[in-house]
């Protein structure tokens, strides 16, 4: 047999000696029947009349080395059982012949370089057992040849571009199927697509287009169930009730980033022996978080980030002694972190909450020793005098710092014993400090929308200044669609700042919007149209089109996206990532389900069911939800209680941007349509910051607002430019639509031509009419003296604005210095 390329050829084969005497190689009656080259360093294409003159052979296995090409002669070797060529460098097609192979048990060509369609002679494969082609560019949609493939317990094409759906009877005709796993596909399909594969033990199609119920996964023997990153939906009630499905053998099960629903942590009595729980990023009812966590005792993974907790981190958690990881940010918790069991711990997040109090010094101890931590965007307290700069900025982002930081600090080695003298200088510079505590705080609350500090875990990928963009992009509208002529598109890279390992780019947007087609538009607003769009993986957004070109550079752009994207705010639409094509700056935010406040008070059908909870306290915050339910709009706004909330969160929004922010971020179209309700139904103020990327293009325009919306003190020519107050009147007019209904103009206002809906409202009011402009939907929803005008001097806004102040921390001189007075 003759030899291809390999760095020690000349020590493995000695052809001096018989064939059978070689390492690998395996003989029966002086013919080879097995050949184990694995690891060996080969290179390039194998040869012909080489491995195809072993009539005999059984196994071949050229797994991890660098072989380009496979022998023209191979596919006539009729005795081979096992063909395994995995991690190699293998491009083209998978020949249709490999269907000569009728006694092969196991075929494995893995992260290759194939390409084009699973080939149809796979249907000849009767005895196949084994089929691995996972990490490849296969693609369309799998063969329904695959059926005559009865003898099959394991399936992985995980990895590919697959799309399409599941052959008719998949799960029915592969009753040995034990382990399936087509992750990080575009395949479509249902939960009860699984209903059949009654042998199922591990199930990976995550990254995938399923949705519908999840019930018809989960079956008696399955171990590891991986559903995460689809389109499933329902109650989560009906995977823990599933009553045909035995919970004590589940190991594994990951149902984060999908659309579920309901309340999490109840009814896992039979799951002991489960290790990874992950239910992120889902649509559950907002509730507290349930102490019978300790039912979960053998978990070394739970990640219940972004799952709408609230109420305080259980103290029972701390019996999770086998915890490896535990990732609870995103959510609404609240007081103190409670003692931990640290003997596992590696990776501790508990970012974007509202928790408090000091951060435990067992904890505090461990983090060196520790993969990753993040206690960012909390109001903790840190007491640890060696803690680096750095590790302060990357994670305690937005925590206050109220006990001295070392001159000199050097790697983070948790708070040590110190000298005497050293504590007692400690303590007096704590006094000192916390005569100044508020002031502190508030400096530094000024100063945190302006850090260059990342994410812990998020390295993000910046633009880099030397990075060349093809080109150039256009686009171009009219009143009915939009067209994107795009060159190299695969080379202009999208930047998702929490998934920066995801390489998208342009085409994948272009894909995701159907190349900007009007059937995905949302709205057209000022900066630029709004497209609906899913992204490789089902992630879920909407991509805003900044259509009127920047004066920026890209490094310039970039970096001021790069600031919006780690603003935070709970009633802040979050920047989710950007994309730079040629003139055009491209901002994606998350989609939010339940539309703008313009849809729900103007645009949309009406006759919504709604609950009848009780809204109109000023701690709504503290309630969970139970209420009101994700039904639509005119239920939910036949509430005056739910209206008080979206003015309430739309307040704190701007009271942040122009607070929290240093400098100041001025909005500058502030609308009914940039308000959006989230998937838990609050408010979120979408498109602040955006004003500022198009440099001085569009001041202009920009300054001069949105019709209705427009302050009288912009038809001053010698007015320049807005000012927070500006905002405020904006959010007035905002107001205005919650309490009336009504549009900010060209809606039909009696007795008043050409009015706008403030006109409208002020003419009532000097008439002592002012209770009249009051939607009757909502009249006798909530309290008189929040709706109704009780004395002949106050305006009905000036009212609301007012009773808004204390909670808003609005200073009074914002809230009554606006022309809406």
């Amino acid at each position: 047999m003759g030899s291809f390329s390999s760095t020690s050829s000349s020590s493995l084969y000695d052809f001096s000696v018989p064939v059978c005497s070689w390492k690998g190689v395996s003989c029966e009656s002086n013919n080879v029947i097995g050949f184990e080259a694995s690891g060996l360093e080969l290179s390039g294409p194998v040869p012909d009349t080489t491995i195809g003159k072993l009539t005999k052979l059984q196994t071949l296995n050229l797994s991890r080395n660098k072989i380009t090409g496979l022998p023209s002669d191979l596919w006539s070797i009729s005795s081979l059982k096992h063909l395994i060529l995995s991690n190699n460098q293998i491009s083209g097609s998978l020949p249709n012949n490999i269907g000569n192979f009728g006694l092969l048990e196991t075929l494995d060509v893995s992260s290759n370089n194939f390409s084009g369609e699973i080939p149809a002679g796979i249907s000849s494969l009767a005895s196949l057992r084994v089929l691995k082609l996972d990490g490849n560019s296969f693609e369309k949609s799998i063969p329904s040849g695959i059926l005559s493939c009865r003898s099959l317990v394991w399936i992985d094409l995980s990895s590919n571009r697959l799309n399409g759906s599941l052959p008719a009877g998949f799960g029915a005709a592969l009753p040995k199927l034990q382990v399936l796993n087509l992750a990080g596909n575009g395949i479509h399909g249902r939960g009860s697509d699984f209903s059949e594969m009654n042998s199922i033990t591990t199930l990976n199609i995550s990254g995938n287009v399923f949705q519908g119920s999840v019930m018809g996964v989960f079956k008696e023997l399955l171990e590891v169930a991986d559903l995460s990153r689809n389109r499933f939906e329902g109650h989560i009630s009906k995977v823990q009730f599933n009553a045909s499905y035995n919970w004590s053998r589940l190991v594994y099960l990951d149902l984060s980033e999908n659309q579920l629903n309901g309340e999490i942590l109840h009814h896992w009595n039979q799951s002991q022996n489960l290790k990874h729980l992950n239910l992120a990023h889902n649509n559950f009812t907002r509730q507290k978080f349930r102490r019978n966590v300790k039912t979960f005792s053998g978990l070394k993974y739970l990640n219940l980030s972004k799952t709408s907790l609230t109420g305080r981190i259980p103290a029972e958690i701390s019996q999770l002694s086998n915890l490896n990881t535990l990732d609870l940010s995103e959510n609404h918790l609240i007081g103190k972190i409670p003692l931990l069991n640290l003997r596992n711990l590696q990776v501790f997040d508990v970012s974007h909450n509202n928790l408090s109090g000091e951060i435990p010094v067992s904890l505090l101890e461990k983090l060196p020793w520790m993969e990753s931590f993040n206690f960012s965007y909390n109001n903790l307290t840190i007491c640890a005098s060696e803690i680096s700069n750095a590790t302060l900025q990357a994670s305690f982002f937005g925590s206050t710092n109220s006990c001295p930081i070392a001159a000199n600090p050097g790697p983070f080695r948790g708070p040590a014993n110190k000298a005497k003298e050293h504590k007692v200088l400690k303590l007096a510079l704590v006094l000192t400090f916390s005569m100044v505590f508020l002031l502190a705080g508030l400096l530094f609350l000024a100063v945190c929308c302006r850090r260059k500090t990342r994410r812990w875990e998020v390295k993000q990928t910046s633009h880099k200044e030397e990075q060349s963009v093809s080109g150039p992009f256009s686009f171009h509208t009219d009143s009915t669609t939009w067209v994107a002529d795009v060159k190299q598109a695969n080379s202009v890279p999208v930047v998702i700042f929490e998934k920066p390992l995801l390489n998208f780019t342009f085409a994948d947007l272009l894909s995701a919007t159907s190349n900007f087609d009007r059937g995905t538009l949302l709205a057209e607003g000022k900066f630029g149209p709004v497209y609906r769009g899913f992204l490789p993986g089902g992630i879920h957004v909407a991509v805003k089109v900044l259509v009127h070109g920047s004066t920026m550079t890209d490094q310039e752009a970039a970096r001021e996206f790069e600031y919006l994207g780690r603003i935070k705010h709970p009633n802040l639409a979050p920047l989710t990532g950007y994309c730079l094509a040629g003139d055009q700056r491209i901002a994606i935010y998350d989609y939010m389900e339940n539309g703008n406040i313009q849809n729900l008070l103007h645009d949309l059908p009406l006759g919504v069911l709604q609950t009848t909870e009780d809204w109109s306290t000023d701690t709504w915050e503290e309630d969970n939800n139970n209420g009101i339910q994700n039904v639509g709009s005119e239920g939910l706004l036949t509430s005056w209680g739910f209206r008080h909330k979206i003015a309430l969160g739309t307040a704190r929004a701007l009271a942040f941007l122009h607070h929290g922010c240093s400098p100041p971020i001025i909005h500058r179209d502030v609308k009914a349509s940039s308000v959006y309700l989230d998937y838990n139904l609050e408010p979120r103020l979408s498109d602040f910051g955006l004003a500022k990327i198009f440099g001085s293009g569009m001041d202009e325009e920009i300054s001069r607002g949105s019709p209705g919306y427009m302050p009288p003190e912009f038809s001053q020519s010698e007015y320049d430019s807005p000012t927070p107050k500006s905002d405020v009147y904006c959010f007035g007019v905002v107001l205005f639509e919650l309490i009336t209904s009504k549009k900010p103009y060209g809606d039909d206002y009696p007795e008043e031509k050409d009015a706008t809906l403030v006109s409208w409202v002020r003419g009532l009011i000097r008439k002592n009419k002012g209770s009249s402009a009051i939607d009757p939907k909502i009249r006798d929803t909530g309290p008189d003296d929040q709706m109704e005008e009780q004395s002949e001097k106050k305006n009905l806004v000036v009212r609301k604005q007012h009773s808004m102040k204390n909670i808003t921390k609005f200073p009074p001189t914002q809230m009554e210095d606006t022309s809406l007075h």
